[in-house]
């Protein structure tokens, strides 16, 4: 078989970023927008030595599984790679993904894996609270704007996401509108010209605060008050500033960030905790299953009130807070400077004088303070960037011997990596819940519990 030659191929199983998975003598394909189920007609697009690509031609055999993708654009964009699916075998697919990975990177039987129930959404649709739209040209030389298509940097054009807020659609046409008058280009990768990159917008469901940050490639922005002031006619409308990027590289937002109008944040509340919000923050963009996601992490780490708890790769403070209600005393670490100063008057904000945070890598910050400052802890959580703990950080958690460990992650790929040292360094895996923070989206979040096991000696 050769490039865009057609086959016939029975869906089994999907693979981690969706595709799906079928075999022909022996031989797998990944066959992209197909469903668990379905029997296709496939295309070609790339073979290697024990696998292939393919695209879907045609559905001979839909899968009971397979629903109409509700957004226009489902597949050409690359943001929802499971709107065909049906939401319940969305959920079956995402807690099949964090066993398969427990027990084949975590050494874990599957049928001994404590997995309790993945936690859904009641409404898999206009959940995200924060959207990066990227601004471009199409063919007529139109200024348009939308998502990247998967793999690429071509622009499908789309103001309306589904999973988006309805308000982006409104910003994004006053934006647009605004630069077509003031002859403002988009910004043009290959020749690094132009100027408006991205729009950021966040909204706190809470509160219905609003916030927009443009990405610029240059220093200011023309005629910045006029589109303030078109801005601020959308109800909400708190937060507009630019974020300077001149850089030739595909990190959306710059360091810097200029305020045009606002206080440069928006407020908003999970639970009984505030959050201030600024540009750079890293924030959950799912705020209904946020509160799901903390409220097990909190019940995982069992507080009975006394307790030092340490919170690694704290971000602005989201989870350390949220433990604070119940723990003695709270130690948040995290790498972005910007984030801490957040932590710090989001601590202010809920007038809680139990948490200290610390900037810097948590693999420094963890064993300075544990070995110069002896400092201890009862229970210390986690909340890692994808690619999970660095070896170093597990190693000084380990030393310190807290009771409880808990792991929240968001790809269990490298919990289950992780998973292995821990179970081998004296720490029993005792709970694992999976929660859907992305509806239509292959990524799903995890919550793991580790409890010390009294019997190991540690050196």
């Amino acid at each position: 078989m050769k490039k865009n030659d057609q086959f016939t191929v029975s869906i089994e199983d999907m693979s981690e970023d969706g595709a799906g998975i079928g075999k022909t003598e022996g031989y797998t394909w990944f066959v992209k927008d197909a469903v668990i189920g379905d029997v296709v007609e496939a295309g070609v697009t790339k073979m290697k030595k024990n696998y292939g690509f393919a695209r879907l031609v045609k559905i001979l055999e839909p899968s009971p599984y397979r629903v109409e993708p509700r957004c226009p654009v489902a597949r050409q964009c690359g943001g929802c790679q499971l709107q065909a699916m049906s939401y319940e075998e969305q959920l079956r697919f995402k807690e099949k993904k964090i066993r398969n990975n427990l027990s084949r990177l975590g050494g874990i039987p599957a049928d001994q894996i404590p997995m309790e129930p993945i936690m859904g959404m009641e409404n898999p649709w206009r959940y995200r609270n924060k959207a990066q739209f990227p601004f471009g040209k199409n063919k007529k030389g139109e200024i348009i704007t939308g998502f990247y298509a998967g793999r690429t940097h071509d622009i499908i054009e789309q103001e309306d996401c589904l999973l988006g807020v309805e308000e982006n659609k409104e910003i994004l046409e006053i934006i647009r509108n605004f630069m077509k008058e003031y002859k403002i280009e988009p910004y043009d990768e290959k020749n690094h010209s132009g100027l408006v990159r991205h729009a950021l917008i966040r909204k706190a469901f809470a509160t219905g605060e609003l916030m927009v940050c443009l990405v610029i490639n240059g220093r200011s922005l023309p005629a910045a008050g006029e589109l303030a002031k078109r801005l601020q006619a959308v109800p909400g409308m708190t937060s507009i500033s630019c974020s300077v990027n001149q850089e030739k590289t595909n990190v959306i937002m710059g360091r810097e960030i200029v305020n045009i109008w606002g206080p440069g944040y928006i407020t908003d509340r999970i639970g009984e905790v505030t959050y201030r919000i600024s540009p750079l923050s890293f924030y959950q963009v799912n705020p209904a299953q946020t509160k799901k996601l903390y409220d097990t992490a909190l019940e995982f780490a069992g507080l009975k009130g006394g307790e030092t708890v340490w919170d690694l790769y704290c971000g602005i403070g989201t989870i350390s807070l949220f433990l604070a209600q119940k723990a003695g005393k709270v130690c948040g670490v995290e790498i972005v400077p910007q984030s801490i100063e957040d932590a710090r008057e989001n601590a202010r904000l809920n007038h809680m004088e139990n948490v200290e945070f610390f900037v810097g890598k948590a693999e420094e910050v963890l064993p300075e303070q544990y070995e110069k400052n002896h400092i201890r802890a009862d229970v210390i959580v986690v909340d890692p960037p994808r690619k999970g703990c660095d070896e170093k950080c597990l190693e000084t958690i380990v030393k310190m011997q807290p009771e409880r460990l808990v792991y929240v992650s968001c790809d269990s790929a490298t919990l289950g990596r992780d998973v292995k040292y821990l179970r081998e360094n004296g720490y029993e895996l005792k709970r694992v819940r999976g929660c859907d923070m992305f509806g239509n989206g292959v990524h799903v979040e995890t919550v793991a519990l580790f409890v010390r096991q009294e019997n190991r000696n540690h050196n």
